[in-house]
């Protein structure tokens, strides 16, 4: 909670009475004074008084207002100004709600569990949006990144190779023969198949740095961030190994697969932001995973750009 009031006695009265009700409260002197401290930490409710040096109320309900903050910020306007074009005229600056001089804690407390309802509502709506986000960025089978998110992010991190000067690699690999795993043991032994792949690689790839994706059907790609050609070979052969050893359980026995790998690896030279890099990579990968395919599946093969 943070209140803007220049009278050193109102200031103090009105950080008292919000203390007693269990509120943590900060101070400032002046619109000004306010308007830094919101800028510099999250405020969900300021109380401001109308008439201040420096900024005053209206000043800085419009200035918080252009600051686009990230989450929202509930103001209330504290004034002598009980007149019908005052009050509208608070409002429309971006005050959510005003108050009228002398404000009993009674009126003050009621005023602020609608400021916390509405408050608790916005952070509910926020984080509802973010999960459905999420959900259109994640392959609903494996759990992993889908192919839009990897079309998204991938020219991110192309723009930040060039500004760095680090490489990128990009692995892609295709589970061998999985037609036939579909075939002899059905589409849901298909899946578990697919599923225990994508976890296989998710925990052997660096955690928040490299991201895996599912490309489509048996098809993944991983991108590693600063990973040179010689990592990213490395990479691959690791959870080629580790894809070899998965053991999916159907009746008495059991399937395993093998995958085959194309790596891709661009380190940028001292020249111009190319963003098609993100496709040349994908393009490249692709076409040493079919090589790889062509001299007997179960391998890596890689190409540096």
């Amino acid at each position: 909670m943070l209140i803007a009031e220049d009278n050193a006695l109102l200031r103090a009265v009105l950080e008292g009475n919000l203390r007693e009700i269990g509120y943590d409260v900060v101070v400032a002197i002046d619109g000004k004074d306010a308007l830094a401290r919101i800028q510099s930490g999250y405020f969900p409710l300021v109380i401001t008084d109308w008439v201040m040096p420096v900024m005053d109320g209206p000043e800085l309900c419009r200035a918080v207002r252009s600051l686009g903050l990230e989450h929202y910020t509930y103001l209330i306007l504290l004034t002598s100004r009980d007149s019908k074009e005052s009050i509208i005229s608070g409002l429309e600056a971006g005050a959510d709600e005003y108050l009228v001089k002398p404000v009993t804690p009674e009126e003050l407390t009621v005023r602020l569990m609608t400021a916390r309802r509405i408050i608790d509502l916005e952070s509910s709506l926020k984080q509802s949006m973010e999960e459905v986000r999420l959900l259109t960025m994640r392959d609903p089978l494996t759990g992993i990144y889908n192919r839009r998110y990897l079309e998204d992010r991938l020219h991110q991190e192309v723009k930040r190779t060039f500004r760095y000067e680090r490489p990128i690699s990009v692995v892609m690999f295709d589970i061998d023969h999985f037609k036939r795993v579909n075939d002899t043991w059905g589409h849901l032994v298909g899946d578990q198949v697919l599923k225990a792949c994508a976890e296989s690689v998710r925990s052997g790839v660096r955690e928040n740095i490299d991201w895996p994706v599912r490309y489509g059907g048996e098809e993944f790609v991983v991108v590693l961030p600063e990973t040179d050609m010689a990592g990213a070979v490395i990479v691959a052969e690791r959870l080629r190994q580790r894809i070899a050893l998965i053991q999916t359980s159907v009746g008495d026995g059991a399937v395993t697969v093998t995958a085959s790998f194309g790596v891709a690896s661009f380190t940028p030279p001292d020249q111009k932001e190319d963003l098609s890099i993100g496709e040349v990579l994908l393009e490249r990968a692709d076409r040493c995973l079919y090589r790889a395919k062509g001299e007997g599946r179960n391998r890596v093969c890689s190409e540096q750009l």
